[in-house]
Parts: structure tokens; C-alpha cells; sequence
């Protein structure tokens, strides 16, 4: 630090970009133009060859000083008192959208409250001291104002360009992606070269790149698909992407953050903050897939081998998020750098190497989100769990019909109940209110968002509504009953979206109770819009609506579903972890529609499609022989359901049989 000061008196070029490099205050401080990233490039491409010191015997590596990046964090904090520097600060921090402490987890929430500085410092010092060094600055420039900072500079957010040998692990996890591509490559000149023959050979076809593409893209459907399933998981599916993609756009630094809050803070932005109920037709849908194949076969009389679907659905989901973990883990975070790249991305990789199996455990949900490898897939241990207990309530409604059904009415009852009541007593929200508090929505993921039984309402709700589809097909329904169930489904989504709507205002002040009524019901509100949609347009009754929802080219959208829902996150934090200037936020719709972030989704989605998920439910088909049914393509996060119909004709003729169970009708 000394040469560098003393090389800086001396107007030396590398101490004056050593300075040029680091953030320094700019206009536009009241508009939110805060956080100054600084020149991360030009930092790092700082290297200096020292005198050598006669006195010591030193490497060639210790006379070259190089440049170092840190990024480090300051709160302010202010006298009580004082209205005026408290009216000033709620400018300078854009009103505070997110509320954070130095201690909340940064990975994946950011901590809106902090300010971020880069500076550019010799290699030579540690984060400590640099640390010390801001801390004592700020110190002596607000000295007789009465507010003082709080200084952070974490060491892994001091970086500088370092050529290092990829380790071991990475090495491992780069041959095995070679090797896969390398079987897919060999699987399809195979798949070429046997065409003309009458019968190829299932085992050497199962990673074609060919053959999976025809299946990816293909928009066929089986007969008796329930097909607006497709469409209503597309539309969850685009407003998840929304949601997610809001939260990502918070890491980046604005010149105008101030007006971007203002603009945000806004009823409208409903449909960015309720995440949460994106989520919840994907576990209805499960459940209703998963109900509905069950009792198609027990209807037939056709084995229920229990064994087989847990293997199934394992072999369905592991093969792509075990390849997504160990690309996250060991791939990506050589792939790029940035200011905030070992925070969003580092950071997240190390999290991955400690607790990477309990996500293939699917365990994942029970250990808190802090620590939580791949966060976004929380929902797949929700799932997974949750289709462990399902076979038996299906068999519990199928050989008790009566007790078993109000076994589960009761069962969702106590689920919203629960929900409400968890709410109340530790402050909660499933909603990111205007303002939200981050210790407060991490609670919320832990405590509720992430516990299967406070989810299991709505997996429940589709165990009835798959029960319903196949006791009632081809129900008549009057216009009355038409015209009444539309307008009960419309006032539950409108309920749902317009409900919280006045808590994303700017002056909303946190209201427990209304993130209670949120919570407890309005996933019921969400998914009962859905359940009658799929309901009527399966026995028939469509409209323009449901012809839309049923649009075949959803088909392909279903397919890639579950990949989309994998690449998303690590899609957006790899380009946060990039960025590095300061950009103008002019509206909503320009942030939200990145057409490089789609683009990057999609071909990544497809990648892990043919790669990991065809290939091997093509190995999974051949393993597992199934009674002759007609498959129905089920959700990303569900078991792959059968899902025969009997034709209208035969159900209408067919005559009883006392004998018969009383579904088999």
C-alpha cells in the first residue's frame, strides 16, 4: 500500500488507474445512484513489475503487483432524531423495496439496504485491510454529521486475475459432460445409420440427438391427454420466469433506482411479487396426474406396483438436476467473472459443494434456504415428498370412498389452517410486499413456503381433481351450472391477483394478517380457477379459453417445462454476476423482456432436455415394463401418468355390474 501511494504522488500510470478503477461518487446520489461497481476490467489488468529489494531474496511472482477488485458494503446509520437525514436517506436508498442487514444471506436476495463500492487495491492487501481502510474513511468524512457507516468487505469478494490449474473435481466434471455429449454424438450416427433397417436397437438409440429432438418438438398428443394442462403449466411456468427475473434485476446497479422503485411500487407489480402462486398448479397438476393414473388402473384392475413408480419418477428427475448441480458446482463459476460473480455465483457453488446430496435426497426443503444448494428447487423435494404419501391417499379414497374423501377435505383444511396460523405467530409473508424485510422472507421460505405440509392443500386439491375426472367423465352440466362455475372460477383468480394487489404499494406498511389471508387462501382461489378449466374443457365444454389453454404447440412447452424451470436461475445470476457498469432503468417491460436471457433459457432447457431428460426416460421405458396404457405427458415435477379414457360410446353403454367396485363405473 505504501509503493501505491507513494507511486500515485509520482503520477505513476498503473497507481493512477489503480485509482481510475475504483467507484468514487457520482451525480444522481438522491435518485438512488448509490452504488458505484467502479472499473472491475481495468482493475484486474493491473499488473506492475516492483524493484527488487537486494536485501531479500524474492520469486519473480513477488515483484509483480497486480490489481485487486473488492466490492465492499456499507450501511449507514443515522440519528434517531434526525427527520431531515432520514428523509434524505430514504432517497439515497430508493425507498428501501428490500430491507437488509449485513447478515442476510446475499446469494439469491439482495441486500438492497447495503451500499456497494468497488475499489481497486494491491494485490497485496487483504480484505481486513481494506475493511479498515473505507471504515476509517467514511469515519473522518462524516465525522461531525452524527452518521456513521457500518463497514463490510467480505475475502471472497476481493478477486484479482488469477491463471490457476482447474482442480481435480472440475477436471472429473468436464470429462463427464464430454463423455455424455460423446455417447449422444455416437447414439445418433448410430440412429442415421440404421434407419433403413426394420428394427433398431432401443438401448443404442435411447441418447439419439435425433430421436430426442423429433420427441421434443413433436406436438402430437395421446388419446384421453388431459391437454389444457399444457397451456395452464405454460402460463405458470412464463410468470414464474417474471418473478424470478424481477428478484435478479434488484442485484444490478441503476443510476435512477430511486424512480425505479417509485415506478415499482405500484399495485400492478402483483404480477411479479406473488411468486409463490406460480408454484401451486404445478403441485396441483402432480397430484391430479399422479390420482389420475392410479385410479385408471385400479379401475381396470391392472397391478399398482408402488416399487416401480418411485424408481420411475427418480429416473424422470435425477438425471437432469444432478447434471445441473454439478454444472453450477464446478463449470459455471469458471465461465465468467464480475463484480458480484462470487457472490451470486462463488458463493453459490461453495453452498453446492457441501450440501449438494441433500438435493438428491431430496431432502433439501428441511435444512433453511441460506444454506440451500439451487434454491429454486426446493419445490422438487416439496413434490417428491409429497408423491411418496400420495399412493396412499389414493388407496385410502378408492377402498373408503366416504372416509376417505373427508379424510382429505379434512387434511386441506388443517393445511390452510396451519398456513394461517403460522403467519400470525412468526410475522410471516408469502407475498414480497413493498418494503419486504429479507430475515422476514427467508422465515417465511423456511418456516412455511418450503414445508410440505403447509403445501400439501393444493397437491391434495388435484388428488380430488384427478378423482373427480375419472369418476365424472363425460358429466353433463346445465347452462346454469356452466355460467355459475365460470363466474365462482373467475372471482377466485381475480381474488387471488387483485386480493394483495394494494401490498405492493409504496407506503404499505406490513399487516400480518393480511399476509395471512393471503396464504391460507389464496393458492385454494389460484388453483380452483384452474381446476374448473381443466374440468370443463376435459368433459368437453370449451371455449376460447380452454381451445387456447389445449393449443397443441404446448405440447413442446411441457416437454422442456422442467428443464426451463432448472436453467432459469442460474441463466439470471450468471448474467447478474457479469454485469459490470451501472445501467438506466427506463420501464419494466425492457428489464423483464431480455431477449438474450430467453434465448439463453431456451437453448439451455433444450440442451438438458436431450441430453439428460429423454434420454433417459427412453432407458427408463426399457427397464420398466408397464400394463399396456395410453401415457399422458405429466408435469415436470410429477410421475409421468397413464392416462387412458374410455371412448364416450363405451361409457355411455357400457352396462353395471353389481359386483363391480362402485368407481369402476
Amino acid at each position: 500500500m505504501r509503493q501505491y501511494l507513494d507511486a500515485l504522488d509520482n503520477f505513476d500510470l498503473w497507481a493512477l488507474q489503480m485509482h481510475d478503477a475504483s467507484g468514487k461518487l457520482n451525480s444522481g446520489i438522491l435518485n438512488g445512484n448509490i452504488n458505484q461497481p467502479g472499473d472491475f476490467d481495468q482493475c484486474l489488468g493491473i499488473q506492475q513489475r516492483m524493484k527488487k529489494d537486494n536485501d531479500q531474496d524474492q520469486d519473480q511472482d513477488d515483484l509483480i503487483l497486480r490489481g485487486q477488485y473488492c466490492l465492499a458494503y456499507a450501511q449507514p446509520v443515522l440519528p434517531h432524531k434526525s427527520k431531515r437525514l432520514q428523509s434524505f436517506f430514504k432517497l439515497i436508498q430508493s425507498h428501501g423495496p428490500f430491507k437488509s442487514e449485513f447478515n442476510d444471506p446475499g446469494h439469491r436476495v439482495p441486500r438492497y439496504s447495503l451500499i456497494n463500492w468497488g475499489l481497486c487495491v494491491p494485490s497485496g492487501c487483504s480484505a481486513r485491510d481494506v475493511e479498515y481502510s473505507v471504515a476509517e474513511y467514511l469515519a473522518n468524512q462524516t465525522a461531525s454529521t452524527g452518521i456513521s457507516f457500518n463497514v463490510r468487505v467480505e475475502p471472497q469478494m476481493c478477486q484479482v486475475r488469477d491463471q490457476r490449474p482447474w482442480d481435480r473435481n472440475t477436471t472429473w466434471a468436464v470429462r463427464f459432460f464430454v463423455l455424455i455429449l460423446s455417447v449422444a454424438i455416437l447414439s445418433t450416427i448410430y440412429d442415421r445409420s440404421t434407419k433403413s433397417q426394420p428394427k433398431q436397437n432401443a438401448w443404442f438409440t435411447a441418447f439419439s440427438l435425433d430421436k430426442n429432438l423429433r420427441w421434443l418438438f413433436s406436438t402430437s398428443s395421446a388419446p384421453g391427454d388431459i391437454e389444457a394442462v399444457h397451456g395452464i403449466r405454460f402460463l405458470n411456468a412464463i410468470m414464474l420466469i417474471f418473478s424470478h427475473k424481477s428478484m435478479a434485476m434488484f442485484f444490478n446497479p441503476y443510476n435512477n433506482r430511486t424512480a425505479m422503485s417509485e415506478s415499482l411500487g405500484q399495485p400492478w407489480t402483483v404480477i411479479g411479487r406473488a411468486a409463490s402462486l406460480y408454484t401451486d398448479p404445478f403441485l396441483l397438476f402432480s397430484g391430479m396426474l399422479t390420482a389420475y393414473s392410479l385410479f385408471g388402473r385400479l379401475m381396470k384392475q391392472q397391478p399398482i406396483r408402488l416399487k416401480n413408480e418411485y424408481i420411475s419418477r427418480l429416473m424422470r428427475i435425477v438425471p437432469p438436476l444432478a447434471a445441473l448441480i454439478l454444472f453450477c458446482t464446478y463449470v459455471l463459476p469458471l465461465w465468467g467473472s464480475g463484480p458480484q460473480w462470487n457472490l451470486v455465483v462463488g458463493h453459490h457453488a461453495d453452498i453446492c459443494k457441501k450440501n449438494w446430496w441433500r438435493n438428491l435426497l431430496f431432502i433439501h426443503n428441511y435444512f433453511g434456504f441460506s444454506e440451500m444448494c439451487l434454491t429454486h428447487t426446493h419445490h422438487l423435494g416439496i413434490d417428491t415428498e409429497l408423491f411418496a404419501v400420495a399412493p396412499l391417499l389414493i388407496l385410502g379414497l378408492w377402498r373408503w370412498p366416504r372416509r376417505g374423501l373427508m379424510t382429505l377435505l379434512l387434511l386441506c383444511t388443517v393445511g390452510t389452517a396451519a398456513r394461517y396460523y403460522t403467519t400470525i405467530v412468526n410475522q410471516l409473508s408469502n407475498y414480497i410486499y413493498f418494503g419486504t424485510n429479507i430475515q422476514r422472507l427467508f422465515r417465511t421460505a423456511d418456516y412455511m413456503y418450503s414445508f410440505p405440509p403447509h403445501r400439501s392443500t393444493v397437491y391434495i386439491m388435484g388428488i380430488l381433481l384427478g378423482y373427480v375426472l375419472r369418476k365424472y367423465q363425460n358429466a353433463r352440466l346445465s347452462s346454469l351450472q356452466l355460467r355459475l362455475g365460470w363466474l365462482v372460477a373467475t372471482v377466485c383468480v381475480l381474488a387471488s391477483l387483485l386480493g394483495p394487489a394494494p401490498m405492493g404499494d409504496i407506503n404499505y406498511v406490513y399487516n400480518s394478517t393480511h399476509a395471512a389471508i393471503y396464504a391460507a387462501f389464496a393458492p385454494i382461489a389460484w388453483c380452483l380457477f384452474f381446476s374448473w378449466i381443466v374440468f370443463v374443457s376435459h368433459n368437453g365444454y370449451t371455449n376460447k379459453l380452454t381451445k387456447l389453454f389445449a393449443w397443441r404447440g404446448f405440447q413442446v412447452s411441457t416437454k422442456l417445462s422442467y428443464a426451463i424451470y432448472l436453467t432459469q436461475f442460474p441463466v439470471f445470476f450468471f448474467n447478474v454476476g457479469r454485469r459490470r457498469h451501472i445501467h438506466h432503468y427506463y420501464n419494466f417491460v425492457s428489464i423483464i423482456l431480455d431477449t438474450n436471457e430467453f434465448i439463453s433459457i431456451f437453448l439451455a432447457s433444450v440442451a438438458l432436455t436431450v441430453l439428460f431428460d429423454a434420454p433417459f426416460q427412453n432407458l427408463k421405458k426399457l427397464l420398466i415394463k408397464r400394463p399396456t396404457a395410453t401415457v399422458a405427458k405429466a408435469a415436470p415435477e410429477s410421475v409421468e401418468a397413464a392416462t387412458t379414457k374410455p371412448s364416450p360410446s363405451t361409457a355411455r353403454h357400457a352396462k353395471p355390474n353389481p359386483n363391480q367396485h362402485p368407481h369402476s363405473d
